[in-house]
């Protein structure tokens, strides 16, 4: 497994990430399991964790506790902040009253006194952005965040927060959490260059496109989805969406591609998002060991320019084979009442 350094923290990380959304009751609710899998990939030279608050209500921050008794200290452990944890209106977002609480919450469903990367999980435009960096300023101060990074800001907003933590004293957000796929490659427009211009560190999200770049959803094969993809995510497999038809002819010529080059479709897409310079890390989210064990070969494999080049061909760079896809909208393009003027 090979590492790097995660954008400019100094803190050493592997190239591939274990993302644990899949374990607890969105994937694999088996807590044995779960923790062998964690162990699995540790031993294999993974030593990055990134987890959320959210994933099954907090079983999942339990899962990760429960499987580093004992090897804390080797581990470079993420969590994140953002989404609703309840009812109550105030048991979500990215104000100084919410982070507080939610820090202690994944404290201690961890199972630990620090937190090494504390991500805000999506932008919250009710939240000034100095209330955010401020909280998260002290929480670093205090030793229960190492460091602090961002996940699915565009590009102005990761501007406009290292203008606000330089103005106001505050620590910037140290990296960001993108979804980047072959599918998915609006980041490379204007995220990427950014995080690169300014020393962010990049671990990218969903690089296999929800399933989509495994092969295992083909034209001929019934669209049998579970009731993650069913429920959260549907959008990105309607089939009254032109983006969503597209990928299946796509997948076709990604797997002739993949087979020319002597790879597994799956392989190809890790290789293709470790291959652009601002990706330190490649958040992969499997929900059985067998799946892991598949996901960790592809760590070391490099795509040449020929490769590269065809799949240019197939997704332009900087662009998004279904817009649909994108998980977080700005309240300016969600919201009509916002581009439009009043009388």
């Amino acid at each position: 497994m090979r590492h790097t350094t995660l954008g400019r923290t100094g803190i050493t990380v592997s190239r591939l990430a274990l993302g644990t959304m899949m374990l607890g009751a969105w994937g694999n609710p088996d807590h044995e399991e779960a923790v062998r899998l964690i162990h699995t990939a540790l031993d294999a030279g993974v030593n990055f964790i990134d987890t959320a608050d959210m994933y099954s209500a907090g079983e999942s921050e339990q899962i990760v506790g429960k499987a580093l008794k004992g090897r804390r200290d080797d581990v470079v452990l993420a969590t994140k902040v953002h989404f609703p944890m309840g009812d109550d209106a105030n048991r979500r977002g990215n104000s100084r009253r919410w982070i507080r609480q939610a820090v202690e919450d994944s404290l201690r469903r961890l199972d630990t006194d620090r937190i090494d990367l504390y991500q805000i999980h999506r932008p919250d435009p009710t939240t000034d952005l100095d209330e955010t960096l401020s909280v998260l300023s002290d929480l670093v101060r205090e030793g229960k965040v190492m460091a602090i990074g961002s996940s699915d800001f565009p590009a102005e907003q990761l501007v406009e927060a290292r203008w606000t933590a330089e103005r106001r004293g505050h620590v910037p957000f140290h990296t960001e959490q993108p979804p980047y796929s072959i599918f998915m490659r609006g980041v490379e427009r204007g995220v990427l260059p950014t995080a690169q211009r300014h020393g962010v560190g990049v671990l990218t999200w969903s690089p296999l496109a929800s399933g989509w770049l495994t092969g295992r959803y083909r034209r001929e094969n019934p669209l049998e989805l579970n009731a993650f993809r069913q429920n959260l995510i549907s959008h990105k497999f309607d089939q009254t969406l032109p983006g969503n038809v597209r990928k299946y002819e796509v997948v076709e010529e990604l797997l002739k591609l993949a087979d020319d080059a002597g790879l597994s479709l799956t392989h190809l897409a890790l290789a293709f998002v470790l291959s652009h310079p601002a990706v330190d890390s490649a958040i992969v989210g499997p929900r059985t060991e067998e799946q892991l064990t598949d996901l960790l070969a592809a760590a070391d494999i490099t795509l040449d320019d020929a490769v590269l080049d065809r799949i240019d061909e197939l997704v332009p760079p900087g662009t998004d084979l279904n817009p649909s896809d994108a998980d977080y909208a700005p309240p300016h393009l969600a919201d009509a009442g916002l581009r439009r003027r009043r009388s």
